[in-house]
């Protein structure tokens, strides 16, 4: 799971924004904004860069939420 929606509504920034500087579709940036499709690796750290956060505040911490 990830942020990527969250983060980008809180700094006021568009899916197509982040589609057109990932060089990727609409469709695939708003699957990964949606939690229907997870980014690799190297994209979530691209996201990280453009939206100028740490990459841990893009991902979800699933341990916790057993308890």
């Amino acid at each position: 799971m990830n942020r990527i929606k969250e983060v980008l509504n809180e700094k006021g920034i568009k899916q197509t924004w982040l589609a057109e500087k990932l060089g990727k579709s609409f469709k695939m940036v708003n699957a990964y904004a949606c939690n229907r499709k997870q980014p690799s690796l190297e994209t979530l750290f691209q996201i990280a860069e453009l939206l100028n956060v740490n990459v841990k505040d893009l991902i979800v911490d699933n341990k916790n939420e057993d308890k």
